[in-house]
């Protein structure tokens, strides 16, 4: 079994390890040792309870370990979900000195980790993502919260987890559409600020799609040690960590127009830096080759290009107005200035970006 590599988001008393390796889901050892106190809810959904959940209950047997089985899928990543988290935990007498654990995709994670956040002002949990997607990006930060019908993520929590253990023999049981919309989020580590992973990528996307480990380790690896660098310098996304969301002030657009999980989240923000891509050439950011190597890897990975068919500049305009990102209704963006050259901006032109959106959507 190839070995267990150990990464450190570093954040004084708030620091926790990403443990990234094979079988990891099996060692009670590494459990054990980020475990507070002797109650233990796994949160997980009824796609990957079937397959991991009796694993992870018997690595975590010598605690009072109690389970509950969510819906799959972003339409269920709500405050009803919570809810229920709410009501094993009261109903069970969990108090503070109890851990929660998030088994599976973003979904889950975002949704216990706001649960943990928020259970009597807050109590320890463990991140064991399920996807590429969660294993690179959403299960490191601290970010948690659900959707609300007017805006992704709009609902939510800074509520670090005291580790995140990625087991990637997980990978395995993913399926292609999965595995697509979890390399969007790799791809956006080359394309904000290393064109040498980017360059990477390129190279080994087939590899990627194909399951192959010393690939998959490799894109984990690096982009987990970057996503944890710069949360370590901006925990808060005061600043450096906003860069992370290239492309997700479109993408989230797309997913609350299309109704929440019609587009995967990787589908949605792969079109949406495609879309950012395009703003920064229309704005004279960057030049059209940026434009085509971006479009050209997307395309390669097998995911979208462009917006979905079925959605007006407008609503996405509309949306976009409701983005997290927007203080004191100045929205900011994340543009670029080549590959692996992204930058915040917030003093762009409007009726270019109002002439970027007609000419994607129509």
């Amino acid at each position: 079994m190839a070995a267990t590599t150990t990464l450190h988001v570093d954040l004084d008393e708030r620091s926790y390890p990403i443990y990234i390796g094979q079988g990891l889901i099996s060692k009670s050892d590494l459990f054990k040792q980020h475990i507070n106190g002797n109650k233990v809810l796994i949160v997980t959904d009824d796609n990957v309870a079937p397959l991991y959940l009796n694993n992870l209950a018997t690595t975590l047997a010598g605690f009072e370990c109690q389970s509950i089985t969510l819906p799959a899928g972003e339409a269920h990543k709500n405050l009803d979900a919570v809810s229920t988290i709410y009501d094993e935990l009261i109903r069970n007498r969990f108090d503070r000195n109890c851990t929660v654990v998030a088994l599976g995709g973003g979904v889950i994670g975002d949704i216990t980790g706001f649960a943990a956040a928020s259970y009597q002002r807050g109590v320890s949990f463990i991140q064991v993502p399920t996807t590429l997607l969660s294993q690179v990006d959403s299960s490191v930060g601290g970010k948690t919260g659900v959707n609300h019908p007017l805006g992704k993520n709009m609902i939510g929590a800074f509520h670090q987890p005291v580790c995140v253990v990625a087991d990637m023999n997980t990978l395995d049981s993913l399926p292609p559409r999965e595995l697509k919309a979890g390399l969007a989020e790799v791809i956006k580590y080359g394309l904000i600020d290393d064109r040498e992973f980017f360059n990477w990528l390129e190279q080994n996307i087939t590899d990627l799609l194909a399951l192959d480990k010393t690939a998959l380790s490799t894109a984990v690896k690096k982009s987990c040690q970057r996503k944890a660098e710069i949360v370590a310098a901006d925990e808060l996304e005061a600043g450096q960590r906003a860069l992370l969301n290239l492309g997700h002030t479109f993408g989230h657009a797309i997913e609350t127009a299309l109704g929440y999980g019609n587009w995967l989240h990787g589908e949605a923000i792969a079109a949406g830096m495609c879309l950012a891509a395009r703003f920064s050439a229309d704005h004279g950011y960057c030049d059209e080759k940026a434009v085509s190597e971006t479009q050209a890897i997307f395309a390669k990975a097998g995911l979208p290009t462009e917006p979905p068919a079925d959605m007006t500049a407008e609503r996405c305009l509309e949306l976009m107005s409701h983005d997290k990102k927007v203080r004191d209704n100045n929205l900011t963006l994340v543009l670029m200035r080549g590959i692996g050259e992204a930058f915040l901006c917030n003093d762009f032109d409007h009726k270019k970006l109002i002439k970027t959106l007609n000419t994607a959507f129509n």
